[in-house]
Formats: structure tokens, C-alpha cells, sequence
């Protein structure tokens, strides 16, 4: 039977009962009792245990031991959170504690998603994950260079998505400011509004022998530019706040072990981020199709550039999570983000 169907099914008491032992569930981390749910909702315990035991045959609770009382089943946290659950709020200073963090990193893309991947652990005491932008459809934006030294410069290549990547480059023969000059001219007359994805070797070999003598001069930058579009065709997944995890009771030596093994690989983590814009979507245990994960949650946002849907960023977590007050920070980050990136990207 299907969950959000079985919900509407189910009788208000019901209904209130599964949500008391969730909500009960998730701030001690113990099994339910009857007692404790019929002093709540003002019925007996024997009515209590008849309402849990059909709850129990529905799959929404479970009861670890006959004398024990119930806990709610992955299944069960899934309703709760698609018919039951409703968000915390976030606090006035909630919010200015994460805008006072991201305002500090907001003038670089790559910043301000790896202050949002030390935000997270140290506000939700999880593990965090976050994506940069992919850049492989993007287009460049501007191609910058700073000299830096009498024979060096860096490069710095700015993408439609929001990034932003920069190489040092080291030539033969002293610079000057109108060397950097001819050098921003040529690079941004042919790169702008290309896409990422055709900065080839072929492109830079075609665009270097058309410069004829200049291409002495711009071989240097022209290997930078290359290199600097090969990483930004690639999202970075940035993994952070692992050794929160092991302060957790309810997961074990080898649940732990198994899910920093996950993690430290990284592979399979941003295939886990892709999930719907503009809302915030939680994955209850097995629902990340991920043995290692069985055990836990992930709470996983969307953020936007220029009403482009362009990166993510989650908090995984014991399935015993907070998931009233996540939502609602995952939900507010995301939005902040998506209005500093876009602001940033205008900017450029």
C-alpha cells in the first residue's frame, strides 16, 4: 500500500500517534511507551497499544522487543514527513548567524560554497556535502589576468554557472602592464561567450597559431586557460564534518566506518544532490539506494544561478534527525545562496 495513501487512511488518533512517536523518537533517541502517548492525547494504554499494533502491521512502527516500546520504521519517519511534519522556524538570529558567515565569503563563488560546507557541520553537528557548479554547458563570462610577479600572472576564468577558476602562469620575459593588456583583449574578444566545454587543445593549438607573433607572448596564458577549463568543467564535491558522526550512538563502529568509507570516495555523492529544484528533499535511509547510508538521512537543497538550477548541498545524519529545524535551514541557505551567487555573477 502506498505510504501517502495509507496516511489519509488513517484516523486522526492514529495520526497523532505516529507523529508523537516520531517527534518523541527524535528528541531521545528511545523507544515510545504507551503511557507516555496516552497522557499526551488523553486515552487509555490499552487503546494506545491497539492503535500502535495496527501501526505496527502497517509498517509505520516497529517494537525492538515484546516488552519494549515502539519505535517509528524508516517507513514511518517517510510519513510523518510527507503528511505530518511541519517546519520549525528559523530564529532572527538564526538567520543573522548564517548571513553574517556568508556575507564574508560572498565576493568568491568557491568561497562562499566552502563556507557553507563549514556552516553546516558546526551548526547541525552532521556531516556535510556540497557540489560547486558544473561548468561543462556553461559559457565564459570574462577572462582576467593580475600580474602578480616581474615574470608571472594568473589567469582567472569566469563561467556563466558561477565559476570561477584561476591559474598561475610563469614566462620567459619580463611583463608589463600592456602585455596584460593585449593579453585581456585577445582572450576576451575570441572566449567570450564560448562554452567551457569547447576550451580543447585543439581550440588553444587553432588559437594560438591564429595570434602568428603574439602567440610567443600568449603561450603561457594559453596553456592557464586550458587548465583552468578543464577543472571547471568538473563539479567539486566537497565533503566535510565526517567525525561528527561518530558521537552518535545509534550508529555503530561499522555503520560509521562503512559511511566515512562512502564518503572519503566521493563518487557516488553527487548523483545523491540531484534532486528537485526549489525545495528541499530528505532521503530516509534505503531511499539513497545506498547500503552504506541504510542507517541514515540525508536532507539535500537545491541552489539557483540566475534561475538556473546549478549545484547542491546536504547534511547527512543519523535517521534520528531534527528534520522540523533542517528543512527550514537547508530551505533558507539555499535561498541565500542562490541570491549571492546570482548577485556575484551579475557583478562580473
Amino acid at each position: 500500500m502506498d505510504t501517502e495513501v495509507m496516511i489519509l487512511d488513517l484516523s486522526e488518533r492514529k495520526q497523532r500517534i505516529l507523529s508523537s512517536v516520531v517527534t518523541s523518537f527524535i528528541t531521545k533517541g528511545e523507544p515510545v511507551g504507551s503511557k507516555s502517548i496516552a497522557e499526551e492525547i488523553g486515552v487509555s494504554s490499552a487503546t494506545i497499544r491497539n492503535e500502535m499494533a495496527d501501526l505496527i502491521a502497517l509498517g509505520l512502527l516497529e517494537q525492538p522487543h515484546t516488552s519494549a516500546g515502539r519505535l517509528p520504521s524508516q517507513k514511518g519517519i517517510r510519513a510523518y514527513l510527507d503528511d505530518l511534519a511541519q517546519e520549525e522556524e528559523l530564529t532572527g538570529s538564526e538567520k543573522k548567524f548564517f548571513d553574517s558567515h556568508l556575507l564574508m565569503s560572498a565576493y568568491d563563488s568557491e568561497k562562499l560554497l566552502k563556507c557553507v560546507s563549514r556552516l553546516l557541520p558546526l551548526y547541525t553537528k552532521y556531516a556535510a556535502v556540497v557540489t560547486t557548479p558544473n561548468g561543462e554547458k556553461a559559457t565564459i563570462r570574462a577572462v582576467q589576468f593580475v600580474q602578480i610577479s616581474r615574470r608571472a600572472a594568473m589567469l582567472v576564468l569566469m563561467g556563466s554557472s558561477g565559476t570561477m577558476k584561476s591559474r598561475i602562469f610563469h614566462c620567459e620575459f619580463d611583463l608589463s602592464s600592456e602585455i596584460i593588456r593585449v593579453l585581456f583583449r585577445l582572450f576576451n574578444k575570441k572566449l567570450i561567450g564560448m562554452c567551457i566545454s569547447d576550451i580543447t587543445i585543439p581550440f588553444v593549438q587553432t588559437f594560438g597559431a591564429s595570434l602568428g607573433e603574439l602567440s610567443i607572448l600568449a603561450s603561457p596564458a594559453l596553456f592557464a586557460l586550458l587548465e583552468a577549463a578543464e577543472e571547471a568543467k568538473v563539479s567539486q564535491v566537497i565533503v566535510t564534518g565526517q567525525m561528527n558522526l561518530i558521537y552518535y550512538p545509534e550508529l555503530d563502529y561499522g555503520d560509521v566506518r562503512g559511511i566515512i568509507a562512502f564518503l572519503d570516495r566521493k563518487d557516488g555523492l553527487e548523483p545523491l544532490l540531484c534532486q528537485k529544484p526549489n525545495r528541499v528533499t530528505v532521503l530516509v535511509g534505503n531511499e539513497s539506494g545506498v547500503h552504506a547510508l541504510a542507517a541514515c538521512s540525508l536532507v539535500v537543497a537545491r541552489y539557483r544561478i540566475d534561475e538556473v538550477d546549478s549545484g547542491g548541498f546536504a547534511v547527512l545524519g543519523p535517521v534520528r534527525m531534527d528534520y522540523a529545524k533542517l528543512i527550514s535551514v537547508m530551505r533558507y541557505l539555499s535561498a541565500q545562496v542562490s541570491t549571492l551567487l546570482t548577485a556575484l555573477i551579475s557583478e562580473q
